[in-house]
């Protein structure tokens, strides 16, 4: 505000410097009297901002005086800014107008000095008087409106960018935080599942000898052991910061060194901790991509650990290797008493996200009887593409989750 005082201030000081220094048209009125219509003017310039319309009405009121006991150089010139500063200040549909009139008033006037004149030299020169005066302040103010009007926009959508790397970011972290979550369940789920089993099978006997107290706490020891060396292994690859460097490589190498091929050490398990199980292998063998790989392994963990935890024997895996996929296949029986551990109840959902994750299927469920047992049991199947996929195949994961799968389990490393 203060900078506009001064400049109509300012304005007023030089517009009568003009009328004194004679820039004007005589017409026997005493200066004092051109003194007036150059207030106006300089009012409009006090207005421009708030009022940029009213700042225009006083311009036009104040040349119009002007032109009557003058005209003055100086209350001419303070009328181009009342012009500028509704064209730039006031609505759009003004300063459009404003430039259709003006450029009227101008050819109007040169034609009209011309016709006045009789002489049709002077069309040229008027209009392009009256042209920078009345044309050149509302477009200049157009181009500078254009420019803000411009300026505005990106600033709005680089705002909206910003939100969206923050959301994306969000979403990274908490896509993050499950992943985290899903695998140290899946891993700590299993041996420490099995411990607890076994610790409560050697403290509620008490005609167990020294020879198979010794062989449970030896098992509890191998399932401590291998649950700390999981856990390094996974905390370990969560620090690496490049995962794609050759350190990165070897240590994601490490980490998915659980595969479906040795899922025999988890059958292995169980019947350690006290359960009657089998597993076989239907069809050829053969090597999956890295991230399948790991979540059959997962897969086959948690489905053999809620056995463990909640189910009775006998236990049955059956890994099934057709073509362009893996089916995996777990039963165990189910008594009309079930075992009931503490959990945290996310393994069927951790198991249906790690499957839908390469783009598979899960199911889970009573199952009438196993393969050779007339017993009802439960049974979880999981079915895994083994083929590399393109987009389309992939809509129903996460664009988000397949680049976190393929950054921490790279294909082809622990091969």
């Amino acid at each position: 505000m203060r900078r506009t005082v001064w400049g109509a201030v300012l304005a007023f000081a030089v517009g009568v410097l003009l009328i004194a220094g004679g820039a004007r048209l005589e017409r026997g009125v005493p200066e004092w009297v051109l003194v007036v219509p150059l207030a106006v003017t300089c009012a409009g310039v006090l207005v421009r901002r708030r009022a940029p319309v009213v700042s225009l009405g006083l311009g036009v009121v104040a040349v119009g005086l002007d032109a009557v006991v003058g005209p003055s150089l100086g209350t001419v010139l303070v009328f181009t800014d009342n012009l500028y500063a509704a064209a730039l200040y006031g609505p759009a549909r003004l300063a459009r107008g404003l430039l259709m009139g003006t450029a009227v008033l101008a050819i109007a006037a040169g034609a009209g000095a011309g016709f006045w004149a009789a002489n049709w030299r002077l069309p040229a020169v008027i209009g392009v008087q009256a042209a920078l005066v009345l044309v050149t302040p509302v477009l200049s103010a157009l181009l500078i409106r254009e420019q803000r009007d411009r300026a505005a926009v990106e600033r709005v959508r680089a705002e909206q960018v910003a939100r969206l790397a923050e959301l994306d970011r969000r979403a990274a972290i908490a896509a993050e935080r499950t992943r985290m979550a899903r695998e140290l369940h899946d891993l700590i789920a299993n041996h420490f599942s099995a411990i607890a089993i076994q610790s409560t099978a050697a403290l509620s006997r008490t005609d167990l000898d020294a020879g198979t107290v010794r062989k449970i706490m030896a098992s509890v020891r191998e399932n401590s052991v291998e649950g700390l060396a999981e856990l390094r292994t996974t905390i370990g690859l969560l620090r690496e910061e490049d995962a794609r460097s050759e350190e990165g490589e070897r240590l994601g190498g490490e980490a998915v060194r659980l595969r479906l091929a040795e899922v025999e050490v988890l059958v292995e398990r169980v019947v350690a901790a006290g359960m009657k199980g089998s597993w076989r292998v239907e069809g050829t063998a053969r090597e999956v991509p890295a991230a399948v790989d790991l979540a059959g392994y997962r897969i086959v963990q948690e489905a053999l650990t809620n056995a463990l935890k909640h189910g009775e024997s006998p236990v049955e895996l059956v890994v099934s290797y057709e073509v362009g996929r893996v089916v995996l296949r777990v039963w165990n029986a189910v008594g009309e008493e079930r075992r009931a551990l503490p959990g945290a109840g996310a393994g069927l959902v951790g198991m249906r996200e790690r499957a839908a994750l390469v783009g598979g299927s899960f199911e889970a469920g009573p199952s009438p009887a196993g393969p050779h047992e007339v017993r009802p049991g439960w049974e979880v199947v999981a079915v895994l593409p083994t083929e590399e996929r393109g987009p389309a195949a992939t809509e129903g994961m996460s664009g988000l989750s397949s680049q976190v799968v393929g950054l921490m389990f790279p294909r082809g490393a622990g091969s």
